[in-house]
């Protein structure tokens, strides 16, 4: 079973070349309020991740990969396991899809589908997590179109242009024993 690809895209780790793809994402303020960004990166500590980006997930207890359409390699996307916590098989799962033109096509519902794959054969998790802020249509109907539910609300959580917003947590919890998945 090939577990990072799709149908119509595929998630692949991170390259060199994805230099200046991850520099535009990092430093697109309209998307810092979600990623919970709060200063630009350089293209110098960038390529420094980038450089480290081999590091497995037990050694850097997060995973970042990209989102690719195509065999031409160009990345749409990053998806990423964050907060790995090895002891209680869990991660946190965030996404960002860049341009708007790129979004509504799928390709984050696809993306989305192979990782909770990946994470739950794979990494063998037991569950999933992501904090949206309650804002967020769009990804709150994403999440739980997989089956995440929203188990709580952090209260004027994240300070966004001066304003307190509330961020919902979702959990996903993989059901399938680890003997099942074998």
């Amino acid at each position: 079973m090939i577990t990072l690809k799709g149908e119509n895209i595929y998630i692949r780790a991170l390259e060199p070349n994805d230099l200046e793809f991850i520099y535009a994402i990092e430093n697109d303020q309209s998307i810092w309020e979600v990623s919970n960004t709060h200063t630009p990166y350089s293209r110098f500590l960038v390529k420094q991740y980038l450089e480290n980006a081999h590091q497995d997930i037990y050694e850097a207890k997060q995973l970042r990969l990209a989102i690719c359409q195509d065999q031409d390699f160009p990345a749409l996307g990053l998806i990423d396991l964050f907060d790995f916590d090895p002891k209680n098989n869990r991660a946190g799962v965030g996404i960002v899809i860049q341009g708007n033109e790129n979004r509504k096509k799928n390709i984050g519902s696809e993306a989305l589908g192979l990782l909770i794959q990946y994470a739950f054969y794979h990494l063998n998790l037991h569950q999933l997590y992501a904090n949206i802020g309650t804002e967020n249509v769009a990804s709150t109907a994403l999440f739980t179109k997989f089956g995440f539910q929203r188990i709580g609300i952090k209260k004027d959580w994240n300070l966004v242009k001066g304003v307190y917003k509330n961020e919902a947590i979702f959990q996903l919890i993989n059901h399938t024993s680890v003997s099942e998945l074998a």
